[in-house]
This record gives C-alpha cells, sequence and structure tokens, in this order.
C-alpha cells in the first residue's frame, strides 16, 4: 500500500509557492526536452516548484536513460506504426504512449522536499497527490515498491526520477486506454512479461483508467489537480519563452541525436 505522509512530511509541500503549467500537445523530444530544462530551472531558481501534465502530439515509446533499444523495442514494429523511440533523462521501464491514452505528469521539486527520505519513500510520497485522486473516483489505488503503481484490477502506471543539483525531477505515466495489441507489437519487455506470466492479454497487467472509472480523462485530470492544490497550494503559470527556447536546442543538440537516442544500443 501506499505510504501515509505524516503531518510534518504533508505540510512540507506547503513550504513552496507551486506553479502549475500545461500546454497544446507536444511532440515527444518536446517534452523530454522540457523535461530537462525545468529541471534546471528549478535547481537554479529561475523557476519556482513546478506540476507539469503533458499532451502528446503523436506517439511514442519512452525509453528509460540506461535501456537498451534493441532490448526493449521492436523498432520494424514501431516504424510501422508510426511510433517514435526517444530517450528521457530518468531511470525506469520503457513506456508505450499515445494521444489521448495516457495521463502523464511532471514534478519538479527542491530537494529539501524529499530531504531525508530513501529512495521508495520519496518515490511514494511524491505520488501521494494522485492515489488520492483515484480513490476520490471509485479506485484504491497503491504503490508498488519501487515505482509501479497498482489497484485491484491491474497496473495503472509507473514513475520514474532523476536529480541535478538542489532539485528532483519526478514524472508518471498512467494509462488512461491503451491499444494493447500494438504495444504487445512495439515493446519487447510487454511480450515477456505477459508470457511469463501464461496469459496473452496485455489488459491483464495494465488496466487503464478509462476502463476503471468510466469517466473522460479531462475529469481525472482535474481531480489530480485539485487534490495538489488542496494539499500544497498551486497557481497558474505558464513556460516561459526562454524555457522553450532551451528546450529547442536542447532537442537539436542531445535528444534529436543518435548518440543519444542510440546512448544503450
Amino acid at each position: 500500500m501506499s505510504t501515509i505522509a505524516t503531518p510534518d512530511r504533508a505540510s512540507a509541500w506547503q513550504a513552496f509557492d507551486w506553479q502549475l503549467v500545461g500546454t497544446e500537445p507536444l511532440q515527444p523530444l518536446q517534452h523530454m526536452a522540457l523535461d530537462e530544462v525545468l529541471l534546471d530551472e528549478v535547481a537554479a531558481g529561475r523557476r519556482p516548484p513546478t506540476l507539469r501534465f503533458w499532451e502528446w502530439a503523436s506517439p511514442a515509446v519512452v525509453l528509460g536513460i540506461f535501456q537498451s533499444v534493441r532490448n526493449e523495442v521492436d523498432e520494424a514494429a514501431a516504424q510501422r506504426h508510426g511510433v517514435q523511440i526517444v530517450r528521457r533523462i530518468s531511470g525506469g521501464g520503457a513506456m508505450f504512449v499515445e494521444p489521448g491514452n495516457t495521463i502523464t505528469y511532471s514534478i519538479y521539486a527542491p530537494k529539501a522536499l524529499v530531504e531525508g527520505m530513501s529512495f521508495k519513500e520519496a518515490y511514494a510520497f511524491m505520488d501521494e497527490f494522485a492515489l488520492e485522486a483515484l480513490g476520490e473516483v471509485g479506485i484504491r489505488a497503491w504503490y508498488q515498491p519501487l515505482n509501479d503503481m497498482t489497484s485491484d484490477a491491474g497496473k495503472i502506471g509507473g514513475a520514474a526520477q532523476a536529480r541535478r543539483g538542489q532539485a528532483v525531477l519526478h514524472h508518471v505515466t498512467m494509462a488512461y486506454d491503451i491499444d494493447a495489441d500494438k504495444m504487445l507489437q512495439i515493446l519487447r519487455i510487454g511480450r515477456e512479461k505477459l508470457s511469463d506470466k501464461g496469459t496473452t492479454s496485455a489488459a491483464k497487467r495494465v488496466d487503464p483508467l478509462r476502463s476503471q472509472t468510466g469517466l473522460e480523462r479531462d475529469v481525472l485530470i482535474s481531480r489530480m489537480v485539485d487534490v495538489f492544490r488542496r494539499r500544497a497550494g498551486l497557481r497558474p503559470g505558464v513556460l516561459s519563452p526562454r524555457e522553450l527556447a532551451l528546450a529547442e536546442a536542447l532537442i537539436h543538440e542531445k535528444f534529436a541525436t543518435d548518440a543519444w537516442r542510440g546512448k544503450v544500443p
């Protein structure tokens, strides 16, 4: 089950001036670059702690920084389905995403928020608001250490973290809806896990929030934002022209390069 925050830890959120940013749908490489830029901006004190919900403009497989392309992805299947392969700056497992089919968010926080916590504690702590929101719409959800969210019906999503200087990036992708057949064609690890468990249905492992709640995706996101606001306070914000320009430069210098994508062949 998820770690229950102590009063001191619960109030830790309120020590910071949180900002909410969202964007129009962006390409996968833009999201990868923005995560690095906003993490660095919070670490440098140029941006307040921030919660960002993502919108995807096109489908992608997002690899963790240490994952092998060939071990995780059937590249021919990805190309056939028009699915881009990108690599993020955090660890964790591969995620298959399509526009409108996931709920993805990032938290860019001062490291002081999780000071003294183990990695296991920090993961669960930073997602308590999301689990509380799911509970309010009838999903009994909990954290499966180290970085999985699960429910009685199956896995909901996964988290990853990266730390740099005095800031921590925590981001999550949750399955709202899912094309299980396509996912299994593209992700090799999914095939292996399903085979190991003697099942042919991805729904046995990843159960989307749409089927569990019957609610629209925007409704679920709004509930998560409301719970975060109750816990931490949250004011509207925007991405600055400088941040967007830095992200665009990073795409060309890093995230779109073969050296980064193929960091682990």
